[in-house]
Parts: structure tokens; C-alpha cells; sequence
């Protein structure tokens, strides 16, 4: 790591990561999908769909609003139509949805995924992907795979750009196994003299 920047290979992609403190303990490198620019995404979600397609995944679902572009490519180069966004902030549409409680490791406060009830027929019963820009904690991973099973889906595969650390093994047990990823990061801690080391584990 050299000024403030964490270099990493997404899929056959470099890029330079900004590093940024959280907190006095805790630094993370910020992957921020909707500055990527379609060249990145439109090959990152070409490489991603080939990592899930033995997996024949009938609908992709995401995590509002990062990632939102990594679904767009992945469902375009799996040769699908639809996928399926859970939010984060309340809209309109979603006064009646179906909802999880999660807690990412960007805020501080619990939040809810809130899924369209209008949408639950896009993946009932159908073999779904969930794919997120960062696999951090698990913790959003986690919360959708709860969701998406409560309302009938099949989740057969969970792609990534990024897992960070090592958290969200233990947080998805069993279901880290399902856990595809383009590359992965660090999270950095303190080293005592004014700068950050990485750390593996979190």
C-alpha cells in the first residue's frame, strides 16, 4: 500500500483502491462500483457470470445500490433478463415489503433489506444468484440469503468482486462455500506508528 491506495487484481482487472479510516481502529480499501465506469463493470460482470455459470442460475438478486451495476452485467452475460434488487432505504413501492434486519460494516446502526412483495414471483422457486460488489462481514450476504429463502427462492451461487478479510466465512458458515469472488482485500488496523498494516482475518 503507497499513498492512501491499496492496488488489487479484480478478475484479469487492476485497479487502485482508496483507503480510507473508519475509525481510529479500523481502515478499509473503498471499492465504489458506481465510479468504476461501464468498461470495468461490463468485464467484471462478464467474468463474474463465467464463474457462476456451471450454477445455471435462472435469476440474479442484489443488494441496493452497489450492487446494482454488477447485477446489470452479470444477468446481461449469464443470457438472463431479470434480476431482483433488496434495498436498503425506504421507497414508495416497498411500504409492504418483505424485510431482514441487517448491519454492514460501514454503519453503525441496524437497517433493514426491504424486497418489493410484487417481486417474490420473479424468484419463487426458482434458482437465484445473489452477487455484491464487497463480501465484508457477511452480514448483508447473510440477511439476503435469509430473505430470498423465506420467500421460496433457491439460492444456488454467491459471486463477488471483492471479499474482504475473513469474517464472513464463519458469519455464512455453510454457506461460504457458495461464495464466488473475482479477488480479494484486506481490512488495515493501526500500526502503532502512523501508518496501517493488513489484516487477513478482521
Amino acid at each position: 500500500m503507497s499513498q492512501g491506495v491499496y492496488p488489487v487484481e479484480i478478475g484479469t482487472q487492476h485497479v487502485e483502491l482508496p483507503v480510507v479510516r473508519l475509525n481510529d481502529r479500523l481502515a478499509l480499501a473503498l471499492l465504489i462500483t458506481v465510479d468504476m465506469g461501464v468498461g470495468f463493470m461490463g468485464r467484471a460482470g462478464e467474468e463474474l457470470a463465467a464463474a457462476l455459470s456451471d450454477a445455471r442460475v435462472e435469476v440474479v438478486a442484489t443488494v441496493a445500490t452497489m450492487g446494482i451495476p454488477l447485477a446489470v452485467e452479470v444477468t446481461r452475460h449469464l443470457g438472463l433478463d431479470q434480476y431482483v434488487v433488496l434495498h436498503k432505504t425506504p421507497k414508495i413501492h416497498l411500504a409492504d415489503a418483505v424485510t431482514e434486519t441487517v448491519r454492514s460494516i460501514t454503519t453503525d446502526a441496524d437497517q433493514r433489506l426491504l424486497f418489493d412483495r410484487a417481486r417474490v414471483p420473479a424468484v419463487e422457486g426458482r434458482r437465484v444468484a445473489i452477487v455484491d460488489d464487497v463480501i465484508s462481514t457477511g452480514a448483508s450476504t447473510g440477511a439476503a440469503l435469509r430473505l430470498l429463502r423465506r420467500v421460496g427462492a433457491e439460492v444456488v451461487a454467491i459471486g463477488t468482486l471483492v471479499t474482504e478479510a475473513s469474517l464472513w466465512r464463519d458469519a455464512l458458515g455453510e454457506d461460504a462455500r457458495m461464495v464466488r469472488a473475482l479477488g480479494s482485500i484486506p481490512v488495515f488496523r493501526p500500526d502503532g506508528a502512523g501508518g496501517l498494516v493488513e489484516d487477513w482475518v478482521g
